[in-house]
């Protein structure tokens, strides 16, 4: 059975959360009862879908694949399926590893090999808990802010104030096109929009013409 819910620490998470850039592996063994995590990058619910069946496609002979993922986008949603464990002792244990590592945009799939012995509620929950960390720990992570995209255009005289105050108020500048006049497409951090704005129409004497494009999530040191 899959849940749904509100991850926690999402409204924390609104102006930044960490995800992760490929996928990454762990294991743990538990009284010969072997427990593979793979957790990996995704950007919609459909890219999680696609991956957890990708794990039970490769990992066709095994007694369960487990899964919980988390996705920034919207209000936050996040689904975890224990897969025929006991209630309570895999999906949301899971769940839980990647809350703590406020990570986010991330589906995790921990497959289970039965080694013969039950290990009990208590048993389960830290085996896929030590699985699930030790994929995590494995991870090669991104920072992710909320930033405004902008576009600004303006006189070529007036380049050398914007990009100075381009990097003072820390905006990524995407793309630059050079016609008659120059046109920087940025993103700036989100609480740093309203300052970048001001400082750029002051800079220029109401020269630049700034156009607010859409909010988003990005990679600032990418």
């Amino acid at each position: 059975m899959r849940h749904v819910r509100i991850f926690e620490g999402y409204e924390e998470m609104m102006l930044s959360y960490q995800t992760v850039s490929g996928e990454s592996t762990g294991e743990y063994t538990e009284k010969r009862s072997r427990f593979i995590g793979s957790l990996v990058h995704v950007s919609s619910e459909e890219e999680a879908l696609a991956f957890i069946e990708e794990k039970r496609k490769k990992y066709w002979d095994a007694r369960h694949n487990c899964y919980a993922y988390i996705l920034a986008g919207g209000e936050g949603l996040s689904r975890f399926s224990d897969d025929g464990e006991p209630s309570g002792t895999a999906g949301k244990p899971m769940l839980e590893v990647l809350n703590g590592a406020n990570l986010a945009d991330v589906c995790l799939v921990v497959t289970r090999y039965f080694g013969g012995t039950l290990l009990g509620t208590g048993g389960l929950v830290r085996a896929y808990t030590a699985a699930a960390e030790e994929a995590a720990a494995a991870a090669v992570r991104i920072t992710m802010a909320r930033g405004m995209r902008l576009i600004i255009r303006a006189e070529y005289t007036d380049a050398g104030k914007l990009q100075y105050l381009f990097a003072k108020e820390e905006a990524k500048v995407l793309f630059s096109d050079y016609t008659d006049r120059v046109a920087y497409t940025l993103i700036v951090p989100t609480e740093r929009k309203n300052a970048l704005v001001k400082a750029a129409v002051e800079a220029t004497a109401g020269r630049a013409v700034i156009t607010e494009e859409e909010e988003e999530y990005y990679s600032p040191d990418a």
